[in-house]
């Protein structure tokens, strides 16, 4: 390890496995799998979205969003509604308990972060959260996949 990004890619391989075994050791009745809670995220931040709008904001095809999409409809997390702007294509909103379903799972994330940071001072959170943001934002511009902030 004899770079720097080196050991950003070490650790970021150790971050997403400690979030993929919280997320087993949770178990997963109950729990929004990874896919839905960020497709969650992306409509309750940037409101109804069409397939066509999905599949640019992911870089997915529309057929793996139509899959998800119709899962997330059938469990009753989503809902289809006709474009507020006139187009043809419908769009889908997140439901009221699509809503509370992803409140309560980030407010378990956050307060499961609370734990870990417990013994960081408030400027050290608040300059890993600054720096975690640059962080994604040049993968984003990278990617030309802008993801939007509340």
């Amino acid at each position: 390890m004899d770079k720097p990004t080196h050991l950003i890619e070490f650790e970021t391989m150790l971050l997403t496995r400690h979030t993929h075994m919280s997320a087993r050791s949770r178990g997963d009745e109950g729990h929004l799998d990874r896919t839905s809670y960020v497709l969650l995220s992306r409509i309750s931040v940037e409101g109804p979205m069409s397939i066509r709008q999905l599949s640019e904001a992911f870089g997915l095809d529309a057929s793996t969003l139509n899959r998800k999409t119709a899962s997330l409809l059938a469990v009753g997390l989503l809902e289809r509604i006709a474009d507020s702007e006139g187009g043809i294509a419908r769009k889908f909103r997140i439901t009221r308990e699509g809503q509370s379903r992803l409140t309560a799972e980030r407010d378990e994330m956050v307060s499961g972060l609370d734990k870990v940071l417990a013994d960081w001072t408030p400027a050290e959170v608040t300059a890993f959260a600054a720096m975690l943001q640059r962080f994604n934002t040049s993968i984003e511009d990278l990617a030309g996949l802008p993801w939007p902030r509340p």
